[in-house]
């Protein structure tokens, strides 16, 4: 007999806590990815403002140089959550959550200025989500 016992969804616990850790170190690695991208894209608005298109006219404009500080903040928190996830720290996982929702508001609204860059981050964020959803959604410690 087995000592494990069967919980929902027919996986016994040792199953679901290994989805979970791996959930936990794909949305910690994916956080930390997507905040370097953000530190970078944040680093070449402030220094070149020639990298980004000017002149789009919509309803959140801002300078490219806000955008800057903007991406340059986020990444940094982003990294910051994400090693706290590879770290396995509990406090990561709802923040996690928060930054990658703040991410995606701010991927979408500076889709005008580079849009491939934007639709990637975008999705990119989607997927942090998604993973810290499992993640919490799942009665798994570790």
């Amino acid at each position: 007999m087995s000592s494990t016992t069967s919980r929902g969804g027919g996986y016994d616990t040792p199953v679901k806590t290994a989805f979970a850790f791996s959930g936990a170190i794909f949305a910690g690695t994916i956080l930390t990815i997507v905040g370097i991208f953000q530190l970078l894209a944040g680093i070449a608005a402030v220094a070149e403002d020639k990298v980004y298109v000017k002149g789009v006219e919509y309803v959140y404009q801002f300078d490219i140089t806000a955008w800057g500080w903007i991406h340059l903040i986020l990444g940094v928190i982003a990294i910051a959550v994400g090693i706290g996830m590879l770290l396995g720290q509990t406090w990561a996982r709802v923040s996690g959550i928060m930054i990658a929702v703040l991410g995606s508001v701010s991927a979408f609204m500076f889709m005008p200025y580079y849009p491939f860059w934007a639709l990637a981050m975008l999705a990119l964020y989607i997927f942090v989500i998604w993973s810290l959803a499992q993640l919490m959604s799942s009665d798994a410690e570790f």
